[in-house]
């Protein structure tokens, strides 16, 4: 509908703009032919023809031919004294001008929606309707006042000729620019559209990765707990041991639904971003953008003003994505919820001989030198709610347990005031690239050994 109007409101346009451009005008010819003009109105008409994609040629150029001569003859009539009709004829073979024009657009068979695709074709086509139509117009004229016809001299017809290129390049070059310069700006529009479409799905890549980190989670606890039911269940004849392993199991049963939503919710996301496997294993790069952009988000939720950076040692080999976000998501969100309200961060992943080292400093907040010997012991913690409600404090711990499952350590160092360092070390082979996963997320059970595989480290491969 708002085309159909649009259309129409053009085309009424053109019916008086075409006639009043006609007006400033000059006469090439003297003699038989000295009514002939050449004016601003066929290029105009020209623009009008191809900016009208709805309206056939022939109907704008019988349409615009008759308004061109009955203005004409108006305009006779109110600065000659002449009566109508006489100023009609008198301005007739115009309108055979405009027709013949608009005729001649029909037979290459034009595709309105493909024209300016075919700029030299429609170039040359112009010139030559131009000169149709003027031809036309001056045998019209001979027609109609002299009732003879003769065909126009050589001079004529360059004089015709050369009039058609000038007015002709001059519409075509004003048509062609404003189109290029509306394509350049659709193309920007597009370009800026799919710049914030490929940022949104990489966001959502980076979050499925998370989601698939929780997936594993919520799986491998459910069947820890179901494990730790069936010992209750079968071990003991204790009516409120038995009630306790009723109670682990609801639990686990609430964790299995949990699992099954962050199925679904995965298998959704992944067909959003064409995404249908999340390898096990990234570049250490990668692994540390995905980490930090994430870390990220959550300071600007919590309203902090947080400057992030790393620094990756290139001849990592990939790294195991769920045990690496695991740890080292636990230590920077602890950071970032230890910073006050600004600070830094800084993600380093290198290679010390045959470990990985991982370092998480960060300045804004800091932990007295007395109670560095307590920070991994579960429970405890120095992070309160806006509430009052302390925090779980099993992060760290949970830290500290998984790096000693897989043969490595961690530690922490303040210097009382504004700084705090985490240092992580974990064996390659137990957190690179490797046949078999590396880790299951199991949460150890106490007093347990958790067998790591010892797989071949790639460490020769840079990336």
């Amino acid at each position: 509908m708002f085309k159909r109007h649009r259309n129409f409101c053009i085309f009424l346009f053109m019916l008086i703009l075409v006639p009043l451009a006609g007006e400033p005008k000059f006469h090439p010819f003297s003699g038989d032919f000295e009514n002939f003009r050449v004016s601003f109105g066929s290029p105009v008409f020209l623009l009008f023809l191809l900016w009208l994609r709805r309206v056939p040629f022939l109907v704008s150029g019988i349409s615009t031919g008759i308004a061109v001569v009955v203005f004409r003859g108006l305009l006779d009539v109110w600065t000659g004294g002449m009566s109508l009709s006489a100023g009609i004829w008198a301005h007739a073979p115009t309108f055979f001008y405009y027709f013949a024009y608009a005729g001649f657009f029909i037979l290459p068979n034009f595709d309105k929606n493909h024209i300016y695709h075919r700029a030299i074709q429609l170039a040359a086509w112009s010139v030559v309707s131009e000169i149709i139509a003027s031809i036309a117009e001056l045998s019209f004229t001979q027609l109609l006042f002299y009732e003879i016809f003769t065909l126009p001299s050589p001079e004529i017809l360059a004089r015709l000729t050369a009039i058609a290129f000038l007015r002709c390049f001059f519409i075509l070059s004003f048509f062609f620019l404003t189109q290029l310069n509306a394509t350049e700006s659709r193309l920007q529009q597009e370009e800026s559209e799919l710049s914030h479409m490929m940022l949104l799905i990489s966001n959502l890549y980076e979050e499925l990765i998370q989601l698939n980190k929780s997936q594993k989670n919520a799986e491998s606890v459910t069947h820890d707990c179901y494990k730790i039911y069936e010992q209750l269940n079968e071990q003991t004849n204790n009516e409120e041991q038995k009630q306790l392993a009723q109670k682990i199991l609801s639990i686990a049963g609430k964790l299995h639904e949990i699992k099954k939503d962050n199925q679904r919710i995965y298998a959704g996301l992944a067909a959003l971003t064409n995404n249908h496997h999340i390898d096990d294993y990234a570049r250490a790069k990668t692994l540390a953008h995905l980490i930090l952009d994430s870390q990220r988000k959550y300071a600007r939720s919590l309203k902090k003003n947080i400057f992030f950076l790393s620094k990756v040692d290139n001849t990592l080999p990939p790294l195991h994505v769920y045990t690496l976000l695991s740890l080292i998501n636990n230590l920077i969100a602890n950071a970032v919820e230890a910073i006050k309200t600004t600070g830094s961060i800084r993600l380093s992943l290198q290679r010390q001989t045959a470990d990985l080292l991982v370092q998480v400093e960060n300045t804004g907040s800091a932990i007295a030198p007395q109670k560095l010997s307590l920070i991994f012991q579960p429970g405890y913690t120095t992070k309160f709610d806006q509430d009052g409600n302390a925090s779980t404090g099993i992060g760290l711990s949970y830290v500290k347990d998984l790096a000693q499952t897989l043969g490595g350590s961690v530690s922490i160092d303040s210097d009382g005031q504004h700084q705090v360092c985490c240092r992580l070390k974990i064996p390659l082979t137990a957190c690179s690239a490797s046949p078999t996963p590396a880790f299951s997320f199991a949460w150890p059970a106490p007093g347990s050994k958790k067998t790591i595989p010892d797989p071949a480290c790639s460490s020769g491969q840079t990336i």
